[in-house]
């Protein structure tokens, strides 16, 4: 296996190798990493729910309740109540007719795509689609067709150049893009998939208590309930737990149940996660101030960080990638940037195509405005440092 160690090195001398931090607090507006306290812009707790103190107490409850793991799988011996009622909670939150939960939002994509089609038909993804999308649609062993990122024109020709070719047609997008911040033209989306017959998939991984009335998600900020056909979505971001998320009608979430492969084999959500997403589900139905904020801090952020002369991109949502282009220098503006006490990790290749290496800067609700005036301190510090700004 010597290989392995000639390819890290490559990957060092490239400055694509990823160093992994340790965190020694609670995930929140700062952290604690060897010692030293930082402010976070990494994490996707877009609401501060990670350490909020209502989920940790109903985790704990539920401990009590019903133990720790249900040690089984779904369909054996590992749907409890908690699960049951958690389904149904988001089938009502999410506006939609039934519910699948999953172990995260990856499964979530591996569990629904290779259900839905296989060979013989044909799967339309957008180029810049995530790593859990791009692996669904590989297992499924559908023929794959890339379109032009948020192009339906380009989607619009591909489909048609495709009729009477595929026995089923799939159209798949992520909801919001986790890379750029930019949100997929859904409405759009919607009428190109309904000219020809084909069904329409949604990933709001980051859409999910961001978009939409108190963090409904992509379908509910452009009011299109019962127009997308399969709404896949994650408790591991905004929630501040963990799992997957698959919406839609009652057909579709039994079929899942029958055949959604991480749903058969791979033990169920753990009781904990299970009771801190129903308490999450509890506070986003009870008041948007969160979402609110949340929204507040991010465009406070990118207005002062384009003042400051940054290219932050065309984010249209709180993630706000700060382009830089080369990898060496993205990596060097975060470990200055972790010196004047911001944690903001460095996005390369091949998470993002080379040459486009970035900052990415993940607001949340938690942060304080203290917090964000201290964070743009060290971006216009660093920035003018390295040359970035002037």
């Amino acid at each position: 296996m010597d290989y392995l160690a000639t390819q890290i090195q490559e990957l060092k001398e490239q400055g694509l190798y990823n160093t992994i931090r340790t965190i020694d607090s609670p995930m929140g507006a700062r952290i604690v990493i060897d010692g030293k306290e930082l402010i976070n812009f990494c994490a996707n707790n877009y609401l501060g729910l990670a350490d909020h103190p209502r989920l940790k107490a109903a985790a704990k409850r539920a401990i009590d309740e019903y133990g720790i793991g249900p040690g089984a799988v779904r369909t054996i011996a590992g749907t409890m109540r908690l699960h049951d009622q958690l389904e149904a909670r988001l089938a009502a939150f999410k506006g939609a007719e039934a519910v699948i939960t999953l172990q995260s939002g990856f499964t979530a994509n591996l569990a629904t795509i290779p259900a839905l089609v296989g060979r013989g038909d044909a799967i339309f993804s957008d180029q810049l689609n995530h790593a859990s999308i791009i692996d669904g649609c590989r297992l499924s062993r559908a023929e794959i067709i890339a379109y032009e990122h948020n192009n339906p024109q380009d989607l619009r020709q591909k489909l048609a150049d495709a009729q009477g070719k595929y026995t089923r047609y799939l159209v798949v997008t992520d909801g919001v893009f986790s890379m750029d911040g930019d949100i997929a033209p859904l409405p759009e989306l919607v009428q190109v998939a309904k000219a020809f017959g084909a069904m329409l998939m949604v990933d709001d991984a980051h859409g999910e208590g961001v978009l939409g009335r108190g963090g409904r998600g992509i379908v509910d900020h452009f009011g299109l309930h019962g127009q997308v056909d399969i709404e896949v979505g994650t408790m591991s971001k905004a929630f501040g737990v963990i799992g997957g998320i698959v919406a839609g009608s009652q057909v579709l979430i039994d079929w899942l149940k029958q055949r959604g492969r991480p749903f058969l084999f791979s033990s169920a959500m753990t009781v904990p996660d299970v009771a801190a997403c129903l308490e999450a589900v509890d506070i986003l139905e009870e008041s948007q101030d969160l979402v609110k904020r949340l929204w507040d801090n991010a465009n406070f952020m990118k207005h002062e960080l384009k003042t400051m002369g940054f290219d932050i991109g065309n984010s249209s949502t709180p993630i706000i990638p700060l382009m830089l282009g080369d990898a060496h220098l993205a990596r060097q503006f975060s470990q200055q940037l972790m010196e004047n006490g911001v944690f903001a990790m460095a996005i390369g290749y091949p998470t993002v195509p080379k040459g486009l290496a970035r900052i990415r800067v993940m607001n949340t609700a938690a942060h304080q405005h203290d917090d964000l005036e201290q964070a743009l301190d060290a971006f216009l510090a660093v920035g003018k440092a390295l040359g970035v700004i002037q």
